[in-house]
């Protein structure tokens, strides 16, 4: 079968891609989620939560893996985040910030200054 009769959503890997590539904003936001740490789980009753600019984060993967900072850059469109102190050195010697997927980390502390989100999740938790 081609396609799912309830929701209409193919399941050909070339509009899969398509879609994931080429999604509007408010779809590739869904997907900038990260795990969170065993006592905000406890805490929230959540499993993950989108990553946000001041939420604290510990990278899991790769060459920075148990660095633990502070999130100082979201970019929807790329689907990476930008952490603290997380650099490559340019061949002109200039340090760039490194992105990394929010897969790769896992929240820490969340940043809870938006009353909405603090409502969210508090709600929740109930």
């Amino acid at each position: 079968m081609a396609t799912n009769p309830k929701n209409k959503v193919s399941s050909s890997p070339r509009k899969q891609r398509k879609a994931y590539f080429q999604g509007p904003l408010h779809a590739k936001k869904r997907t900038m989620r990260a795990h969170v740490a065993d006592d905000l789980m406890e805490k929230f009753d959540i499993w993950s939560v989108r990553v946000h600019k001041g939420d604290t984060v510990k990278i899991m993967r790769g060459g920075y893996a148990g660095h633990t900072a502070k999130v100082t850059h979201v970019d929807i469109k790329r689907r990476v985040i930008f952490i603290e102190k997380v650099t490559s050195v340019k061949s002109d010697g200039k340090e760039t910030a490194r992105p990394i997927h929010p897969s790769n980390v896992l929240v820490t502390k969340l940043d809870l200054t938006d009353p909405l989100r603090k409502m969210k999740l508090e709600g929740k938790a109930k």
